[in-house]
Formats: C-alpha cells, structure tokens, sequence
C-alpha cells in the first residue's frame, strides 16, 4: 500500500434563487431611508411574503376587489384551487357573511383538475358550453377520490362525454347553491378566482339560484390582487392624513 487518495469533495450545493419579492426598502439602486409604499401580503402564503408589512385574509381581499370591478357586487362566489367561499358584501365591498368550504377538494380547482384527467379532456374541455349535455349525469360523491371512480364507472358505461362533464358542473353548482343560500343571496352575484373561468360551472350555477351573474370588468382571478392593492393604498392615504 504505497498511499491514500483521499476521496473527492461533495459537489457544492448551487447556491438558492434569489427571493422573487425583495423585502421594502432592499431594492437594487434605493436606500433603506427612500420612502416606499406599503405591501400587504393575502391568500394562504400571506405570512410568508417577505415585504409584506400586513397581512389580510384573502376573504376581504376577494370582497374589496370584486366590489371595485363591479360596484353592484352584493355577493362573491370564490372558487380557487384549494377551498371556495361565498362571501356577503356590502355597499362599500366590506364583509358582512361568509361561509367557506376547505375540508376538501370538493369544488375546487384540484377537483377539477382530477376531474378534467380522468376524462383526458383537460380544464377546456369541462369548462367548454359546447361540452355541457342536455341530461348532466347525477354525480352524488362530492369526494374527488370516490367522485373520480364514479366517473370512471360512468365512462365504462358508455355514458357520454358531455352528460359526464355536465353532470361534474352540476355537482359542484348544488355545493355552492347551499353555501350562498346559507350565506344568503342578495344580487348582484359575481365569481372570483380561477374556476370563475368555468363556464359550464357559471352556466350550471346561474340556473340553480334562478339568476343571473354578474360579469367582472376585469380579470375575475385577480380580484384577490386587486382587492390587496386597494386596501393597500387605503391605508397608506389613512397613514398621511
């Protein structure tokens, strides 16, 4: 034995990415003194936003900025990936009611996204009006695990697509025709969040509360946004005066 090489050195881990937001007053070219405007951080990584000096729940977020893409709002359906919500508003887009669903993926984006790869239609497809069938299957399991089996029963059945996808769209539209009822309906009715962009669920909805809803101005899956930015900038003008 003439001699021992030591083994080589690990490889040095990279190093992390930068933070996507940097915190107040770290931007490149801006001392710490510079005057800034305030951050507000919402939804459910809110304590997590570095620059944020607040933090508000996305349920007054959601109801400010609804209220400003269309001042009638009385009532927002939120349907976002991980829960939904029905939240009463007032004149002034504040909250007066809520009642919200996050035990599960029932009626949210992950239930429609199970849904949509099952069916291999994608998220186009369920939301599709051309999709919508006459005769919506009856899909009784709110469940996304025991939902999906049923569907895939459904399809060994021969049961068509669009009485499959219309079925899935009127399954979530009863879970939340319960929560606005228990929340209360007052018009004008409006959707937030990304399955807001779910016309076959919009199309099922309206006719379970027998109305009409309201259309945003804007991008409805930035209401959340919209609604931090506004309360935001209220109190930073609160802050001057």
């Amino acid at each position: 034995l003439r001699g021992r090489h030591p083994p080589p050195a690990p490889p040095r881990p990279p190093a992390p990415p930068p933070p996507l937001i940097e915190p107040a007053g770290h931007h490149p070219g801006h001392s710490s003194s510079e005057q800034h405007p305030p951050s507000l951080g919402t939804g459910y990584r809110r304590l997590q936003v570095p620059c944020a000096e607040e933090n508000v729940s996305e349920i007054s977020c959601h109801a400010r900025g609804a209220h400003w893409m269309a001042p009638s709002t009385r009532t927002v359906v939120d349907i976002g990936g991980q829960d939904c919500k029905v939240i009463s508003v007032t004149d002034k887009g504040t909250v007066l009611n809520f009642a919200m669903n996050d035990r599960c993926a029932a009626g949210t984006g992950r239930f429609f996204e199970a849904m949509a790869r099952v069916l291999y239609c994608g998220l186009e497809g369920i939301s599709s009006l051309e999709n919508q069938g006459e005769n919506p299957c009856v899909i009784s399991n709110q469940c996304s695990v025991f939902a999906e089996s049923e569907v895939v029963t459904l399809l060994n059945e021969g049961t068509d697509l669009p009485s499959i996808i219309a079925g899935i769209n009127a399954s979530v539209a009863s879970r939340l025709n319960s929560m606005v009822r228990r929340v209360g309906l007052v018009e004008d009715l409006v959707l937030t969040g990304g399955c807001s962009k779910n016309d076959g669920l919009a199309k099922a909805l309206a006719a379970k509360l027998d109305i009409e809803i309201e259309k945003l101005s804007q991008d409805p899956q930035l209401a959340g946004a919209v609604g931090a930015a506004l309360i935001a900038a209220e109190k930073a003008d609160a802050g001057d005066q």
